[in-house]
C-alpha cells in the first residue's frame, strides 16, 4: 500500500515588501511528498529553498495558497497552534547549529522533550546523544564542542521526539568535508531509525542524489520536469 502524502502544497505564494516594491519569494508552489520519503531540494541561492522549508515547518506564513502538513492546514493555525504542530511533528537541522550556549549538550537535547511534557526527558536526551556518539559529552557546553559535535547535538535534538518530518537546511555548510560526510551518514541513519520524512536542502548534487527524489527550485518555483 502506498504511503499517504505528509505534505500537500497548492499554489503557495509568498510576497514580501521591500524598498523597491513587493518581492515574490514563492511563485505558486505545488508539491506533494509521501510519508517516509527522502527529498533533496536543490537550486541556486535565492531560489526560495529555505523559505519553502520554513513554510512547510510553519515558521513562515504564505501570502496565499494551501499548506497541508501532517493533515493540518497550517495557514489556518494561530501561533500557539503552529508551535504545537512543530513540537509534535517537526525536527529541524540548520546550517548554524542554534544551540543554547548556556545549556549543556544534554539540556539542549532535552528541551523539546520537556516541552512535550515527557517525564523522562533527560533519560531520552541521554539516549539520543548516545545514538550520535556523544554519550561522553553530556555535560559539555556548545563552546566546548567542535563544529561536528555541535551538529551532532543538533541532530539528536531534532529527532528526540521522533518527528514525522525531518527538515535539514544545508546541515554540512559550516563543516569540513570529512566531518560533513559523517554528519550526512548520521542524518540518513536517524531518518531510518525514526521512520520520518526527510527534506534536505543542499547545493551538492551528489548528496541530493542520495535522496530517492530530487526537486529543483528556480526563481521561487519548482523547475519544470522535477518534483
Amino acid at each position: 500500500m502506498t504511503n499517504p502524502d505528509i505534505i500537500e502544497l497548492r499554489d503557495v505564494r509568498l510576497t514580501l515588501p521591500s524598498g523597491a516594491g513587493p518581492v515574490d519569494i514563492l511563485r505558486g508552489i505545488d508539491l506533494d511528498v509521501r510519508q517516509g520519503a527522502t527529498v533533496g531540494l536543490v537550486g541556486p541561492s535565492g531560489s526560495g529553498k529555505s523559505t519553502l522549508l520554513a513554510v512547510i515547518a510553519g515558521l513562515e506564513r504564505p501570502t496565499s495558497g494551501e499548506v497541508t502538513v501532517a493533515g493540518q492546514r497550517l495557514e489556518r493555525l494561530n501561533e500557539d497552534a503552529l508551535a504545537a504542530f512543530r513540537r509534535d511533528n517537526v525536527g529541524i537541522v540548520f546550517q548554524s547549529f542554534h544551540l543554547i550556549p548556556t545549556m549543556t549538550a544534554l539540556e539542549n537535547v532535552a528541551i523539546p522533550l520537556e516541552l512535550a511534557g515527557l517525564d523522562d526527558a533527560f533519560e531520552r536526551a541521554a539516549d539520543g546523544l548516545a545514538a550520535v556518539g556523544l554519550e561522553h559529552r553530556l555535560t559539555h557546553y556548545p563552546a566546548q564542542l567542535s563544529g561536528g559535535e555541535q551538529q551532532r547535538v543538533a541532530l539528536a535534538r531534532a529527532v528526540s521526539c521522533r518527528p514525522r518530518l525531518l527538515l535539514a537546511d544545508e546541515p554540512t555548510g559550516n563543516l569540513d568535508g570529512a566531518t560533513g560526510e559523517a554528519i550526512i551518514e548520521l542524518l540518513f541513519q536517524l531518518h531510518d531509525s525514526v521512520d520520518s520524512t526527510l527534506i534536505l536542502i543542499t547545493h551538492d548534487g551528489k548528496l541530493a542524489a542520495r535522496c530517492a527524489r530530487v526537486v529543483e527550485m528556480r526563481d521561487g518555483d519548482i523547475a519544470a520536469g522535477t518534483g
